[in-house]
């Protein structure tokens, strides 16, 4: 008999989540796409990436401390309906939502692109449909599915990292046999240290801002395993590391073993680019493996990711409430279903529509990542004190608070401000924006109509 009931499985076991915390935030644009922030900025993207990975370390600490005090799989959503208002959990639970879906066609045409490179007689379409049904297939089993197909992905994907920095390091080092590069005086021989100057490097950190947008999944995750405090903290004191060595430590080998002005950087991607000058033979076939296993794992986590916050409001009456039921494993399947058909919409979409079409689309999630940001930042301010005043202990806190929390979302709002002044953002700024503005609207009609709805029942 079907099971309609409205709870999730506690389906997660510890090393899904351990792996999970440890190579989510890694994915194509590190692989791929840092080739680009280096060329635009030179070796100082390093000081991009720092400040980028600063604050998604603050922000973690900030979203920590509340999902230790009260795991949901709705995260800030949740946190910033409790501490802002109704209308702010609807709104950047939806937005959270969007972005997720239009993952799903942005990755699954990157793997159908590396696999119809590999098999040039099958139509691209078909790779995009198949690995996201695969993938579809296996988030409604249960969510002990999403854990092991993303424990082997983020595993794979360790790995690759681990034998980077190896390779790379003995480069360095002037050991490794056979390389045709070494020590880290790349690093200042190609013009400069910055050869574009300061605004170059800012215009990298927005690019390597975003790329580390899905940290916050472990938060979402560990809400399904079976000691949901213990796993937050242990994933978010990870971050710092996780974020130094594998994005800074890598960033620093490519930078130190590649000039930033050589030419095949930006399309060969920074790791394809290093492994070719420290000769590793087959180079692009071992990327284009690593990058596909990175791309499946995104997508992986993108239905997973926007099936859960789709659940998550509609057990809060925010969405219909057929997405909150779940079936005899504890799995949302309407939330995974509904998600998927929006996304199997924009893979098709991506296709059949003109570019213009799509890439407005896109930009409309542009700076979703940044208003996460905001939010988790304001939630955590308001409900640190309503927690005060209730009494309770906090188990895991925010350093430095309030200042910390402060220096945040003056930044955030500093990064807003350079993103509308600069044109080739400015798109994004204002198509999210616009899309925001929609949202909140209806968060705020939606919250005066139960309101309504409550005071008539009161008074019958």
């Amino acid at each position: 008999m079907k099971n309609t009931s409205s709870s999730l499985s506690p389906g997660l076991k510890q090393r899904h989540i351990t792996m999970l915390s440890i190579a989510g935030v890694i994915g194509a644009g590190l692989f791929v796409g840092s080739g680009h922030a280096i060329a635009k900025a030179g070796p100082a993207v390093l000081i991009a990436y720092a400040i980028a990975g600063l604050l998604v370390v603050l922000v973690m600490r900030m979203l920590g401390e509340m999902a230790v005090a009260s795991p949901d799989t709705g995260s800030f959503s949740t946190y910033a309906d409790r501490a802002i208002g109704h209308w702010a959990g609807f709104s950047i639970g939806w937005l959270y939502w969007w972005f997720w879906v239009l993952v799903i066609p942005l990755e699954a045409t990157a793997a159908a692109t590396i696999l119809h490179t590999w098999f040039p007689g099958i139509a691209m379409w078909i790779f995009a449909f198949g690995i996201t049904l695969v993938l579809t297939a296996a988030n409604l089993c249960s969510v002990k599915n999403y854990g092991e197909f993303e424990f082997w992905f983020a595993l794979t994907k360790v790995l690759a990292i681990v034998a980077f920095l190896a390779l790379g390091g003995a480069a360095v080092l002037g050991i490794l046999p056979g390389s045709g590069v070494s020590g880290a005086s790349r690093l200042f021989d190609s013009a400069s240290f910055m050869p574009h100057g300061f605004g170059a490097v800012l215009a990298a950190m927005l690019t390597t801002m975003f790329t580390f947008l899905g940290t916050e999944i472990v938060t979402i995750a560990a809400a399904e395993s079976s000691e949901p405090k213990r796993q937050i903290i242990r994933a978010t004191n990870s971050v710092i590391w996780r974020i130094t060595l594998f994005y800074l430590g890598s960033v620093f080998l490519v930078t130190a073993l590649v000039p930033w002005n050589d030419p095949l950087l930006p399309s060969h991607g920074s790791y394809q680019r290093t492994l070719e000058l420290i000769g590793v033979p087959h180079a692009k076939g071992i990327i284009d493996v690593i990058v596909l296993v990175s791309v499946a794992s995104c997508l992986n986590s993108a239905l997973y990711t926007a099936s859960r916050m789709l659940y998550s409001l509609s057990s809060r009456g925010d969405a219909p409430r057929a997405m909150s039921r779940t079936n005899g494993q504890g799995t949302p399947v309407m939330a995974v279903l509904g998600s998927t058909a929006v996304g199997f919409l924009a893979v098709v979409a991506n296709y059949v529509v003109p570019d213009q079409v799509f890439a407005t689309l896109l930009a409309s999630s542009g700076t979703i990542a940044l208003l996460v940001y905001l939010v988790v930042a304001i939630a955590q301010l308001r409900m640190r004190y309503k927690l005060i005043d209730a009494g309770q202990q906090l188990d895991f806190r925010m350093w430095m608070f309030p200042w910390l929390t402060w220096a945040v979302i003056l930044f955030i709002c500093m990064v807003l401000v350079l993103m509308v002044i600069r044109p080739d953002h400015r798109l994004e700024v204002g198509a999210t924006g616009v899309l925001a503005f929609l949202v909140a609207t209806a968060g705020m009609l939606r919250g005066v109509r139960a309101a309504q709805l409550r005071t008539r029942v009161a008074s019958s």
